[in-house]
């Protein structure tokens, strides 16, 4: 009467109690530990995602999308590139750059530094520098007034602030009596900045354009044009499209590139977890095994009844697949739900934990992203719940084929 009758049956092994109830608590404890292992795979994950998403964009507050720049460093008749590229509709905001390597001096300290010339009033559409301010703004750096917008910690490895006078020391000498010295300039500081990245907040420094071509002799030319596209992740087919169009003349990166040592590295990090972790899944998977294993020795003479009754070898197999799969699936979908839970409220649980224990897991003090981002992405998810219940339903296969090679008049023999 009942259909699929294998289902039944392996239903009601499932809810039935175990006269052994180390069997049941070692069932209980697969069913567990694949919950908890995908729970932590899709938290951990989106953790990962967090702060990889955390970081690109506070990356690409300071780095175009796509870059345009002379393959010496020197960009000739940039004014036509720049109209050209301006009139492109897929691309959002052009803006030139000269960029060169200085020595900073103030109080007696040096430093040596990335020195970038930019126009302020076109800054703002290829980066979110202006949106970073500390102190000043970008509109500060005016033609020939000789301003720079330095980095909160550069500021404070010299002893720079807002009104205070700094010295720049270019690779360029000149030829005086005294002998070839370094080219030097006087800089006011007028604006401060804090993009909460090390490697520009303390060694990169802003100028006006015009001032950075007197100062480094560039003339009417510029290092580059930086591109900030509609859509960032168009930037690698854009930047192969434009080195096409334009030819050798010119040299055309996009952020990815750029900082492809980074993220590969984040990325082979979260690849590495993820199979870390998985191996939670898989040693609950070995629980299931063993658990299923003593639940077949100790159905035997149950099997051997229904073998008798004319059920085949391969129905038996199916009782115990089911069995195995109904603690695998309900341990999958529960992990995937208290995960999905878990990485959609981190933004609240972390804060509730921080202010019950008095701590911070990351002060501000020691690292740059204070908060704990959380990016749950459904492919995830969905990658990690059907992983473990491969890995649940693969478990069964053996104890169901032992189940299936149950002979019934060896197993009633004592009976």
């Amino acid at each position: 009467m009942f259909k699929p009758l294998e289902f039944f049956i392996g239903l009601r092994y499932t809810r039935s109690k175990h006269k052994n109830h180390y069997i049941s608590f070692i069932s209980l404890a697969s069913m567990l530990g694949i919950m908890i292992g995908v729970l932590a795979l899709i938290t951990v994950l989106s953790v990962m995602n967090g702060f990889e998403k955390e970081l690109r964009t506070r990356i690409l507050g300071m780095v175009a999308h796509v870059t345009v720049s002379g393959t010496d460093g020197k960009l000739s008749d940039w004014q036509a590139v720049d109209e050209k590229l301006t009139a492109d509709t897929t691309v959002a905001g052009v803006a030139p750059y000269i960029q060169q390597q200085v020595m900073l001096s103030a109080n007696g300290e040096i430093r040596g530094i990335m020195m970038q010339g930019i126009q302020p009033e076109r800054q703002s559409a290829v980066s979110e520098l202006d949106l970073n301010m500390v102190e000043g703004s970008l509109s500060t750096l005016k033609d020939r007034e000789y301003g720079i917008a330095i980095g909160s910690e550069l500021a404070s490895s010299i002893g720079a602030y807002l009104g205070d006078k700094v010295t720049v020391i270019t690779p360029n000498a000149r030829v005086t009596p005294a002998g070839v010295l370094p080219r030097m300039k006087r800089f006011t500081v007028t604006a401060i900045y804090k993009m909460n990245m090390r490697d520009y907040d303390s060694s990169t420094a802003f100028i006006h354009l015009s001032d950075a071509a007197r100062l480094f002799k560039m003339k009417d030319q510029v290092s580059g044009l930086r591109l900030r596209l509609d859509d960032l992740f168009d930037a690698q087919p854009k930047a192969v499209a434009l080195q096409k169009e334009m030819g050798e003349a010119v040299q055309v990166s996009d952020w990815g590139k750029d900082n492809k040592t980074f993220f590969s590295a984040i990325r082979m990090e979260k690849t590495m977890m993820f199979f870390i972790l998985l191996l939670i899944v898989v040693v609950a998977a070995f629980n299931l095994v063993s658990s299923l294993v003593m639940v077949v020795n100790d159905k035997q003479a149950d099997i051997a009844i229904l073998r008798t009754l004319g059920i085949s070898p391969k129905s038996i197999k199916k009782i115990f697949m089911i069995q195995g799969s109904i603690i695998g699936v309900s341990g999958a979908i529960l992990g995937a739900i208290g995960g999905v839970l878990l990485a959609g409220n981190l933004d609240t649980i972390i804060p509730a934990l921080e202010d019950f224990f008095g701590a911070k897991i990351f002060p501000e003090e020691i690292f740059y992203i204070s908060q704990v981002p959380s990016d749950l992405q459904m492919p995830d998810v969905w990658l990690i719940t059907i992983a473990a219940l491969v890995m649940a339903v693969v478990a069964t296969i053996y104890p169901a084929n032992r189940a299936a090679a149950v002979q019934p008049a060896e197993s009633l023999r004592y009976e």
